[in-house]
């Protein structure tokens, strides 16, 4: 199982062209993100994660909402290539979308005075577990995804379209569907400049 996830990893690119080609369950991608949701660690077993699917007619809506947000804030003359790549986002089967709830948080920094201003960091850090322990699930059943951010200016009306709590506050999206493109060849930089070894 080690070995899969190490595959999956080293398999696990940003891909950009997706299709709402159905290729897995909606039952075994709400297991995914389920078991990713348990499992994933969090600072003081806090479980500040909120997680949000979004499948075929309300994935799509998603999108719109991004689109129609943008097209008030971008140029005219520049809102052509904008809308061509939030639609390819909308062209997937669906969206993760992930939150932290700060209600928690706000509540571990009451108890645990001394870590107060940690916490926020500590609460971005697990959610940054999640979403590549989600992201990698996916790709090992065969689908392409990429994480977005166009959080906070989608905040409100995501909150309001899907009647989500007013503490769940938005951190990224993960527009997925079959991929129907290659990504390019990933860049590396020197292992030795990131990578020290102690004995």
């Amino acid at each position: 199982m080690s070995q899969d996830f190490i595959a999956g990893l080293k398999k696990r690119r940003s891909i950009y062209a997706i299709s709402k080609d159905k290729i897995v369950p909606d039952a075994r991608i709400q297991e995914i993100v389920s078991d990713a949701v348990l499992h994933t660690p969090s600072a003081f077993n806090s479980q500040s994660a909120r997680v949000v699917i979004l499948l075929d007619e309300q994935h799509e809506r998603l999108w719109d909402i991004v689109k129609e947000t943008l097209r008030k804030m971008v140029p005219a003359e520049n809102f052509a290539q904008t809308e061509e790549k939030i639609n390819g986002f909308r062209s997937g089967y669906g969206s993760v979308l992930f939150f932290e709830d700060r209600s928690v948080i706000e509540n571990l920094q009451q108890q645990f005075a001394t870590y107060r201003e940690k916490f926020p960091d500590w609460s971005q850090h697990s959610s940054g577990m999640l979403q590549l322990v989600v992201w990698t699930s996916l790709e090992l059943e065969g689908l392409g995804a990429s994480l977005q951010h166009y959080n906070p200016i989608i905040d409100e009306e995501v909150q309001k379209t899907w009647n989500l709590p007013s503490n769940w506050e938005l951190v990224a999206q993960m527009p997925f569907g079959k991929p129907t493109a290659d990504p390019g060849e990933k860049q590396f930089m020197p292992l030795e400049e990131r990578l020290k070894v102690f004995k």
